[in-house]
């Protein structure tokens, strides 16, 4: 039944999207050409706005989820790196426990296995995109119109698409490391940015401040006559992004560059060659962020 299911996918392979391997060994100045490429690609679509929405203010059930998904509400990227997470893990768990079984050691299977996780990950995207627009999270259907919600669960999909394609094109050898952790790498750094250097001011009643923690510490302590306080509200400050939160961030960021570091050394010794001794290195974050994507998915199933 299992290879059944994979015989199931090859004809489907003909029409399914796919970034042709790299024929010689990519430059490493042309992978880092083809990484900043994608990340620009990434944050464009991370910045588009949906056309044809009416609202994007509804509740947000994934707001919190969003940073790890690499996901931006009522934009391009709505579903981010989701699709293509779900579908890998779905189909990694259901060979795992032998649901459907693939001989990795094939390149017929190993090809039909890709093309099946990416055809599930187009599948879910096109599912999410229409329960989206159908349940009214960017307006009322009826009052949008059959042709608006087409319009919305084509770019949704063709969006989802063009991630999916960025993701594969990393793996195959064209960029630097994984499309997944590179995009949600990408997601946090542009939300830190922004936070911090971001140049809207918002009035909450002390008068107009900059958004960005930065800029409204140089603010503050030039319109404030107390030094002081304007140090103090800088950094404390519970409307808007503040210091406290930037150094927080920034501390965060050096104790998992410095526990990156350790690693538990396995010994091993050969059952061919007596004597024969060596160790295995395990990364002390060797799960990274995997575990908070299994129960992100977990929950929401």
């Amino acid at each position: 039944m299992g290879f059944r299911f994979l015989t199931l996918i090859r004809p489907f392979m003909g029409i399914i999207p796919e970034v042709a391997a790299p024929d010689r060994k990519v430059a490493f100045n042309q992978k880092v050409l083809w990484t900043v490429i994608t990340l620009l690609v990434f944050l464009v679509l991370s910045q588009v706005p949906l056309y044809g929405i009416m609202s994007s203010d509804s509740s947000d059930p994934l707001y919190w989820m969003r940073v790890i998904l690499a996901s931006n509400r009522g934009t391009l990227m709505e579903f981010g790196i989701t699709p293509i997470i779900t579908s890998g893990m779905i189909m990694q768990l259901l060979a795992g426990a032998q649901i459907i079984s693939v001989d990795y050691s094939l390149r017929e299977d190993r090809a039909l296995f890709s093309g099946a996780q990416k055809l599930f990950a187009m599948l879910i995207t096109f599912g999410s995109a229409t329960v989206a627009v159908m349940t009214g999270q960017y307006g009322d259907p009826t009052s949008l119109g059959a042709g608006i919600c087409l319009l919305l669960i084509i770019q949704l999909f063709v969006a989802g698409v063009i991630v999916i394609l960025l993701d594969e094109m990393l793996q195959k050898g064209y960029g630097l490391g994984s499309g997944i952790n590179l995009f949600i790498a990408t997601n946090i750094c542009e939300d830190i940015v922004w936070k911090s250097l971001s140049p809207l001011t918002v009035n909450n009643g002390k008068g107009p401040e900059f958004e960005g923690a930065i800029i409204a510490f140089f603010h503050l302590l030039f319109v404030r006559s107390n030094k002081f306080m304007a140090v103090y509200e800088a950094l404390t400050r519970s409307t808007l992004p503040n210091l406290t939160n930037l150094v927080a961030t920034v501390l965060v960021f050096a104790v998992v560059i410095y526990l990156q570091g350790f690693r538990v050394e396995i010994p091993i010794k050969s059952a061919r060659f007596r004597g024969h001794r060596a160790s295995y290195p395990i990364k002390l974050f060797y799960t990274s962020n995997m575990p908070r994507h299994y129960a992100h998915e977990t929950v929401a199933t």
